[in-house]
Parts: C-alpha cells; sequence; structure tokens
C-alpha cells in the first residue's frame, strides 16, 4: 500500500490516470447519447466538450493540486488549455495529412496522441498550473 501511496504522489502518474479516466468517460457518453437517439457526430462533439472541461478541473486539482479558484486565474488557464487544445488539433490533422499513405489512420492518432500528452503534461506544468502552490490574495 505504502508503493501505491508513493506512485501516486508523481504527478505523471496522476496526469495519465485522469486521462484514461475522462477518456473512459467520454466513450461512455457517446454510447448513451447515441442509445439516447442523438447522431454519431453531435454525440462525440458533446463527450469532447464535457471531456475538455473535466479533464481541465481534474488535471487542475488533482494531477498538479492547484487549488487557486479566483475567477481571473481560472479563466487564464482555462484560455490556454483551449488554445492548447487547438493547437493538439492542428497538429494532429497535419500529422495525419502528411502520414496517411503510410500509415493506417489509427496509428497516426496515436502517434499524434502520445506526442501532444508528453508535450501537454509538459505545458500544464511549467506553464498552465505552473505557481500552484503560491497564495492567492
Amino acid at each position: 500500500m505504502k508503493n501505491i501511496t508513493a506512485v501516486l504522489q508523481r504527478p505523471g502518474v496522476r496526469y495519465l490516470i485522469v486521462g484514461g479516466s475522462v477518456y473512459a468517460l467520454e466513450l461512455a457518453i457517446i454510447l448513451i447519447a447515441q442509445a439516447s437517439g442523438l447522431q454519431a457526430v453531435a454525440a462525440v462533439a458533446v463527450s469532447y466538450i464535457v471531456g475538455t472541461l473535466v479533464s481541465f478541473l481534474l488535471q487542475k486539482l488533482v494531477t498538479f493540486s492547484d487549488k487557486r479558484m479566483h475567477h481571473k486565474i481560472i479563466g487564464i488557464q482555462l484560455l490556454a488549455t483551449v488554445g492548447l487544445v487547438l493547437f493538439n488539433l492542428g497538429f494532429t490533422l497535419i500529422l495525419t495529412e502528411l502520414l496517411d499513405d503510410v500509415l493506417p489512420t489509427v496509428v497516426i492518432r496515436t502517434i499524434a496522441l502520445g506526442i501532444t500528452t508528453i508535450w501537454n503534461f509538459y505545458l500544464y506544468k511549467t506553464r498552465i498550473f505552473k505557481g500552484a502552490t503560491e497564495i492567492v490574495t
């Protein structure tokens, strides 16, 4: 039990657990939305938006222990996260365009996800949620 606690103290481990949990949540939302009659694109859009918001909050609070809740701080962090999400989307689409003739789409998406996961963690830790231990007045 002591080893599990020590492992969970690592932000990288918490980051991957949160990400995997949000992925499962998104899949569940898609299944429920489609069972309720929503078309595939609408179901994915809803799951993506909900997943992004839940991921933002969990990464902020759980992964990086950033308890600062002042609206200015949250607004800046959310804006930075939205910018990062849009950048990741562009990167993924460009990578897909470049590699579409040589690799299956699922492999390209997996590569893009791996790359964006690494730089997202770095940017969350060093830029977006940096200063989480500072006292906000």
